[in-house]
Formats: C-alpha cells, structure tokens, sequence
C-alpha cells in the first residue's frame, strides 16, 4: 500500500500521536487528536479521513452507557498495515532533532 495522496505535517502528527496509542494498546478521538496537536477539527478529521481510505486506519463508535450527557466518541486505530507504513513514514519525514509533544496528556479513547 502506498503513501497517503498528501503528507502534511496535520498527517504526520497524526501519525505519531496513533503510534503512541498503539504501543499502549489505545484508541484515540478526534478531538484529543485536535487538542494534543492544536489542529483545527476540519484539519485532523480531514487527515483521519485520508487514513481511513487509505486502510491505515480503522475507526469505530465508543461503547456509552445511556445515562451519559454527551454524544458517542469516534475511536480511532492504526491497522496492522498502516502502522507499519505509519512507523515508515514518521522515520523517513521526520525532521533532524524532531521531537514529538507530550503524547502522555493525549486521553486514551473511551468514556471520559
């Protein structure tokens, strides 16, 4: 499978924030996504999107209990494909000195 039709650095964060959350065994929502990164919610659904098509990433609806306030969260996880290609990628684009943000503040997926 090849690249995503764009790599952007939205995409490339992305990226590394599911590859965090794949070596805790984690699914992550969009919107800790946005937060983590300080990405508009446009951008990161846009990337989602493009990972999903891609078949690098597979989404699903959260688990809620009905007495809960808030609507259902979008989970997000790289599939075995697309975290090998993401691991690729993220190494290959990654700038000399790079250093990602604190992924340790990014909430994992499920009921807050």
């Amino acid at each position: 499978m090849g690249e995503p039709i764009r790599v952007t650095q939205p995409l490339l964060q992305v990226l590394d924030m599911l590859l965090d959350a794949a070596s805790r065994g984690d699914d992550v929502h969009g919107w800790a996504l946005a937060k983590a990164t300080q990405r508009s919610g446009p951008t990161i659904y846009g990337v989602l999107d493009r990972l999903e098509d891609a078949g690098w990433v597979a989404s699903r609806w959260e688990d809620q209990s009905e007495d809960s306030n808030r609507p259902r969260r979008r989970l997000y996880r790289l599939t075995p494909t697309g975290a090998a290609e993401a691991r690729t990628l993220v190494t290959q684009r990654r700038p000399a000195g790079f250093s990602p943000l604190a992924w340790t503040d990014l909430p994992a997926g499920g009921p807050a």
